[in-house]
């Protein structure tokens, strides 16, 4: 990578917004995720080339997440940083310049209003060259239906924090597999594991959002 991509890495995976965020503090008064995105993008850099650096900190920081490294906090203030970024790459990605991986339609599940974890798939995901359409939380079965007719092609991730909600979430895949078989399914939340997203019938189980990255590049090789 150039200097400048090295940079927006190293700010995504430190957390570093912009110059006068004051975390992390030993970057302090640094310039940002949000000054080198603009300086790349006015010296001409691919803006494939900056949604390579963003995939490649979001890579490193999720790696450290799973491995207890860090926690949600610093995975919060990385997804922050690389929202930044991406805030001056959207222009790029509705003009078709920048060619995604596939489209992922996310939502909580009916009867459950938790969203910090959704939030956080929804941020790596779509730093690692995903197109999101997040629907957000208290999504019923026929929302997510009606996403799949729109976004034909798409996989579909549910996410459920009580466990009293789980049910609603195995009826919604239930459904969705009667309609769209060939759908991919990934199921996540705190109540869920390997073992409860196969007995629901989703094609996969996500403890954290680097293994719902995981999950989705598998589909694209």
């Amino acid at each position: 990578m150039s200097e400048l991509m090295d940079k927006i890495c190293l700010c995504i995976e430190r957390g570093k917004v912009d110059k006068k965020a004051p975390y992390p503090p030993d970057m302090m008064n640094q310039d940002g995720a949000d000054e080198y995105a603009r300086e790349a993008i006015k010296a001409g850099e691919s803006p494939d080339n900056i949604l390579a650096a963003c995939n490649t900190a979001m890579e490193r920081i999720g790696d450290k997440f799973s491995r207890n490294e860090v926690f949600v906090p610093e995975l919060l203030m990385a997804a922050r940083a690389m929202n930044g970024v991406m805030e001056h790459l959207k222009p790029f990605f509705q003009a078709g310049n920048i060619k995604t991986k596939g489209t992922f339609v996310l939502g909580t599940v009916a009867g459950d209003l938790h969203d910090i974890g959704k939030n956080l798939v929804s941020m790596v995901v779509e730093g690692n060259g995903w197109k999101v359409v997040d629907l957000g939380v208290d999504v019923k079965t026929d929302k997510f239906l009606k996403a799949i007719e729109e976004h034909p092609g798409c996989a579909v991730g549910l996410s459920a924090l009580l466990t009293t909600t789980m049910a609603n979430m195995a009826a919604t895949v239930k459904r969705i597999k009667e309609l769209h078989a060939d759908t991919v399914v990934i199921v996540g939340g705190a109540p869920l594991s390997h073992k409860a997203a196969k007995e629901m019938g989703a094609d996969g189980y996500a403890a954290n959002p680097q293994e719902t990255v995981r999950i989705l590049n598998s589909l694209v090789g």
